[in-house]
């Protein structure tokens, strides 16, 4: 068995989904591992924040999440839609009975039951366009077979409870193609629960894990994992091949291509990870496996925007020493803040993080209890694995540099 997971972009028309088809049409014993389409994670955080601020708003966002596939699955299916329409408004009578009720407080839990249907809904055209083509497979829910904790968001899986219901969910003598959904799952008590943001990737190598599988195919509009992001750089070239350690630390540090909980489900047992494209099926993309030699890498560059670079040090000028540390990270937990990078000196702590975090504001409120705090915002964080002077000075030459960290195969800079 073999493990195919597509993302959002890969079908995000209903010209995609055709060439998504044509991926895997010729296949047997496949797990088909699906995102949302295209922008509708977006869309779906968009709806939970007009539903928990009480915004009526809220109905508009809904409608247009509705019509949007409803119109995608009229185009796709050439008007034949009565099966695949029923099964998708009996999803869409679920979102609108949970956003006619009263949120709970809890935020995080309303997120998880409201943008989970993303995966639900392409994961239900994916499967019945399938069948349209003559393609039999078998929908799974995998809700009721991955178990996880009950820390909404950022879930982690209990791989006890959930292996033999995996197993078993993926071993059905009649079928030999399964189409399951990427980035959820639910609690003990079945509440549905995501892996966090871009999480897909995770769940398609928690199955494989589990199943044993032959390898892990990730399908994206790139030609596999490039030294810089072509979005942002002219000078990205394709690595053919990484070790699975490498790509825990490009996944670490911020590379987009993989998730970062991705590779360790299946190093664990030593399964291929191949990433290609979606857009040129026939490339070789690059592979992850187990290497037992060291690779002679170019410098591979990681960009992260819309960094806050926040600094912190104590009202009574006292050293940043382990009990000060301790109660900083204390906090940045409690707010699910996370940490890019940090830097501490005598008298003063500092931290790179993402400002988008919703919490921000609050940390920075009970930071400021017993503590100085200042921070700068619109900056960009640069991480060089393998660097050299040339490629430091290609990055930073021109910039403001705010804070600079280097061992001995990473530097790292946060830059105006």
């Amino acid at each position: 068995m073999k493990v195919y997971k597509f993302g959002g972009a890969s079908v995000k028309t209903p010209q995609a989904i055709e060439n998504v088809y044509n991926i895997i049409k010729d296949e047997n014993k496949l797990v088909i591992v699906v995102s949302a389409i295209d922008k509708t994670t977006n869309h779906l955080e968009r709806l939970v924040n007009y539903y928990f601020n009480g915004d009526e708003q809220k109905n508009v966002e809904f409608e247009n999440i509705k019509k949007f596939h409803l119109d995608y699955v009229d185009e796709a299916f050439g008007g034949k839609t009565e099966t695949v329409c029923k099964k998708l408004n009996s999803l869409f009578e679920e979102i609108a009975e949970r956003i006619d009720g009263i949120p709970t407080d809890d935020y995080d839990f309303e997120y998880d039951s409201i943008v989970s249907y993303g995966e639900l809904l392409s994961t239900t055209i994916f499967s019945e366009y399938l069948r349209y083509r003559g393609k039999q497979n078998k929908f799974i829910d995998i809700r009721r077979y991955l178990v996880t904790d009950s820390n909404f968001r950022d879930a982690k899986i209990d791989w006890k409870l959930s292996e033999k219901k995996v197993r078993k969910a993926f071993s059905d003598a009649n079928n030999s193609i399964f189409v399951t959904q990427g980035f959820i799952g639910s609690d003990k008590s079945h509440h549905t629960t995501t892996l966090g943001r871009e999480g897909s990737d995770y769940s398609a190598s928690s199955i494989a894990h589990i199943i044993d599988a032959e390898s892990v195919t990730i399908w994206k509009d790139v030609p596999g994992i490039m030294n810089a992001d072509p979005a942002w750089c002219d000078f990205a070239e394709k690595l053919d091949v990484i070790s699975f350690h490498e790509a825990i630390e490009l996944a670490f540090y911020g590379a987009k291509v993989i998730h970062p909980k991705t590779i360790k489900p299946i190093e664990n047992k030593n399964i291929p990870l191949y990433v290609r494209s979606f857009k040129d099926p026939s490339a070789k993309g690059t592979v992850i496996r187990k290497l037992d030699y060291a690779l002679d890498l170019v410098p591979v560059y990681i960009l992260k925007q819309n960094q806050v670079l926040i600094s912190i040090s104590p009202k009574d000028f006292s050293f940043i020493v382990e009990e000060n540390m301790s109660n900083i990270f204390g906090l940045f937990a409690k707010y699910k803040v996370k940490v890019n990078v940090m830097q501490n000196s005598a008298i003063d702590f500092s931290a790179s993080i993402d400002a988008n975090n919703r919490n921000f504001d609050a940390l920075v409120a009970d930071l400021q209890k017993e503590y100085f705090v200042k921070y700068n915002e619109n900056l960009q964080l640069i991480t060089i694995r393998y660097y050299n002077d040339e490629a430091i000075n290609r990055m930073i030459s021109g910039h403001k540099v705010y804070m600079t960290q280097k061992s001995r195969k990473t530097a790292r800079f946060v830059i105006e």
